[in-house]
């Protein structure tokens, strides 16, 4: 039986099931059709966005590389518009390559559909980025949307009207009932109040009611709110009075953009005061917030932290805050026109100085508490990080532009991670702009330097990673920081490899280990062994590799230091690999690959995809080793990566050996179907995983040692029979510190996330060599 095809893409749910606009919709498919640019303009509150989505919907059959939303109306740095679409269609800015020139390498010969929702304010950067799209991929379409165009050549205008209005309040029920203004309201008062019917009883109101709102979707959508309390007939009343007051008493229809803001005004002034105050303040936050976010933020000493979930609740009651789940986590954000208003509110009253300062606070303390123990607990602090990024952008954008430098740096440097595996260049020009001026607390300015020669380093520069990391082993030495300065030499040695300066880098290893003697410090003999483990593999020292990198596995996995440990893991398989010792080899590239897909570290898989392929040619698997190459080159350019100098020979060499055996046609054509995977379908490949979410039968463990130690198989044993911890300590009388240790390893050896997942594994394998009995 054929499985449906899952479409690519990363299009958002609708946020009602109203279906309207079918007249706009036609439109924008016949625009696009004449056109590969297409900017629906219209005011704010109008449906721009909603509208978007559902004519994505509509068009996606069309686009087998699918349809990609992007949220601009968040960013506040006109830079960043390429990392926002480079977001949005899942790459990454991990490497060498600019952010501009991924995008457009990965879009050259894609058939898709962008959307760039929210750039009014935003114009130039992202005309000039959609004007490189376009030149560069002939196979995209863009539709923008805006309150003004975005003026490039061959834009095609759609300006989108309010909602179509009834006619008459008299037309018949069922007519009316098709009537897109009414159709809105109808399904926002259900939802406000799990019951609502047009009735001949109430007809003329809900009528008078979408004429007065002028068919703006988010003025409708806030007075059906009212529903719950209201009569339809007194909302329009209420209304009625209030746009009175601003026409002099007139009756006369008031230009949208004043209808808008008066019923957003009704709805505001029908909060209490707490209310208002949460209400006003929550526009600090540029994109969603969490609620330890707002009890940070948003509570003061009249309004304390207990009281702030019952009074975001009431907003979201209200339709004024809109509630989402990601990861399980409850999220908040504010519509843009919304955001304005309450911006407005927060200026008049005199607090926005303090709030912001209060915001600013906040994303500094949580990054400075995280920073010492952040790499033992990466997979918790990538979720956050990614969850709060556009706060941190909007945190550090107010830092420099008020010269607030040294809060700048730390919370630069706390979201580190980020950095390093998401955005290399954006974390590079945070440091630019802001080191210059200032070091940071003292807590985290020397780790600034480190990290942007670092980030430096992962962008393959190594001058500016040598200048970086010199700076914070100087500044390591007059502060009297020991695990810093060893880290800094370590990783400054492997920049003198880098530039084969051998000599160099013999001297400044030496001198790391020389300065960790008296540290017991897991930081700092994790950097010592990725150090002689990379510039081992730079010299084909392996014997150098196999020891460093096996010293590594054990500590970093022990530490749970998972970011090393993928690194360890590659370069233990690597130097097996080289000896040819095939069987050695690929337990531990599995292992690797394993850790990488946690992390989504895209860099790493291109390694171990690639090593994978390799092995594969080795073996005799010559298909899956055109496949696997051919997936690895395509990871390779979603993330920028260049390949480390001992890869290119390998790759070589492992492509003639498998055109010696398929034939250069069906080789290339392997090939070919391997870079068409998806980045998980490449995953699955390389492990043999049989379907999503079963674990790898690669890791089998067939042979004696097998993947799995004795002990590890033991506590996976009892872990399948539900066992916590103490309960498998008490059983092979080990501590439950060290039963969390093996749990731990054996979730990164298996590539999976959780107790249950092991447990299926154990049920699945219990036969096999690796189990006891």
């Amino acid at each position: 039986m054929a499985r449906p095809v899952r479409r690519l893409g990363n299009l958002p749910a609708e946020t009602t099931s109203f279906i309207g606009r079918k007249a706009d919709l036609s439109e924008l498919r016949k625009k696009l059709g004449e056109a590969r640019l297409v900017t629906v303009v219209g005011p704010g509150g109008v449906g721009k966005s909603r509208f978007a989505i559902r004519g994505a919907n509509e068009l996606s059959r069309g686009f087998s590389d699918g349809v990609w939303w992007v949220e601009l109306a968040e960013l506040r740095d006109a830079r960043l518009v390429p990392n926002a679409v480079m977001g949005a269609l899942d790459l990454r800015d991990q490497a060498a390559t600019a952010p501009l020139e991924l995008l457009l390498v990965h879009l050259r010969g894609k058939k898709l559909l962008l959307v760039l929702d929210n750039c009014e304010h935003l114009l130039p950067p992202a005309a000039s980025l959609v004007e490189h799209i376009l030149s560069a991929a002939p196979g995209v379409r863009v539709i923008a949307t805006s309150r003004e165009p975005l003026s490039i050549p061959g834009e095609h205008l759609m300006p989108l009207s309010p909602l179509e209005l009834p006619s008459a309040p008299s037309e018949p029920l069922d007519q009316l009932r098709q009537n897109e203004a009414v159709m809105l309201f109808i399904e926002r008062a259900v939802a406000a109040r799990g019951e609502f019917e047009l009735s001949p009883t109430n007809q003329a109101a809900v009528v008078e009611l979408c004429r007065r709102l002028d068919g703006l979707p988010l003025a409708i959508e806030l007075a059906a709110v009212r529903t719950r309390a209201l009569g339809v007939a007194q909302i329009v009343e209420r209304l009625t009075d209030r746009f009175a007051l601003l026409t002099g008493g007139t009756r006369a229809a008031l230009p949208r953009h004043q209808t808008l803001e008066t019923t957003i005004e009704w709805s505001h002034d029908l909060l209490n005061p707490s209310e208002r105050a949460i209400f006003r303040r929550l526009c600090v936050f540029a994109g969603r917030f969490t609620l330890p976010d707002v009890e940070a933020v948003a509570s003061s000493t009249d309004l304390p932290a207990r009281r702030v979930l019952d009074l975001l609740s009431g907003l979201v009651d209200r339709s004024l805050v809109g509630k989402e789940e990601i990861k399980d986590i409850a999220c908040y954000r504010l519509h843009e026109t919304i955001r304005e208003y309450a911006r407005l509110k927060l200026r008049d009253a005199g607090e926005e100085e303090a709030v912001e300062d209060r915001l600013v606070e906040h994303y500094r303390g949580i990054g400075l508490r995280a920073m010492p123990d952040a790499r033992f607990h990466l997979l918790e602090r990538l979720s956050w990080l990614e969850l709060e990024i556009d706060n941190i952008r909007a945190v550090l954008r107010r830092c420099v532009e008020r010269a607030d430098f040294t809060r700048g740096i730390d919370i630069t440097q706390g979201a580190a991670w980020y950095w390093i595996t998401h955005a290399t260049t954006e974390g590079l020009r945070w440091l630019e702009e802001l080191l210059p001026h200032g070091r940071g607390s003292p807590q985290a300015a020397g780790w600034a330097y480190f990290l942007r020669g670092f980030l430096s380093l992962l962008k393959a520069d190594a001058a500016k990673a040598r200048t970086g990391l010199l700076e914070a082993a100087s500044y390591a030495r007059d502060a009297g920081q020991p695990a810093l300065l060893s880290q800094a030499l370590a990783m400054a040695a492997v920049t003198e490899m880098m530039t084969w300066d051998l000599q160099a880098a013999r001297r400044v290893l030496e001198e790391a280990h020389a300065v960790r003697t008296d540290l017991d410090d897991v930081a700092v003999k994790v950097g010592l062994f990725q150090a002689r483990s990379l510039i081992g593999l730079m010299r084909g020292d392996l014997d150098e590799v196999r020891a460093a990198s096996s010293a590594g596995v054990e500590l970093s996995r022990e530490a749970n230091d998972l970011y090393a440990l993928q690194m360890m893991l590659t370069n233990l398989g690597l130097a097996a690999f080289l000896s040819a010792d095939l069987d050695q080899a690929k337990p531990r590239f599995i292992e690797a690959m394993g850790v990488a897909r946690k992390l989504d570290d895209r860099v790493a898989l291109y390694y171990v995809l690639t090593m994978l392929g390799c092995h594969a040619a080795s073996s005799g698997q010559h298909r899956l080793a055109a496949q696997l190459i051919g997936a690895a080159d395509s990871v390779r350019i979603t993330a920028g990566a260049n390949p480390l100098p001992i890869l290119p020979p390998l790759i070589a060499e492992a492509e003639q050996t498998a055109i010696a055996a398929l034939g250069k046609a069906k080789f290339d054509a392997e090939m070919e179907k391997g870079r068409r995977l998806t980045r998980q379908a490449a995953i699955a490949l390389a492990l043999d995983e049989r379907q999503q979410g079963s674990p790898p039968s690669s890791a089998l463990n067939r042979s004696p040692d097998g993947l799995l130690g004795k002990r590890e198989a033991e506590v996976a044993q009892l872990v399948g029979e539900g066992l916590s911890n103490k309960q498998i300590g008490a059983r092979l009388f080990i501590s439950e510190r060290t039963v969390d240790s093996h749990v731990r390893s054996i979730l990164n050896k298996l590539g999976v996330n959780s107790r249950a997942q092991i447990a299926r594994w154990v049920e699945a394998h219990g036969s096999e060599r690796t189990l006891p009995g």
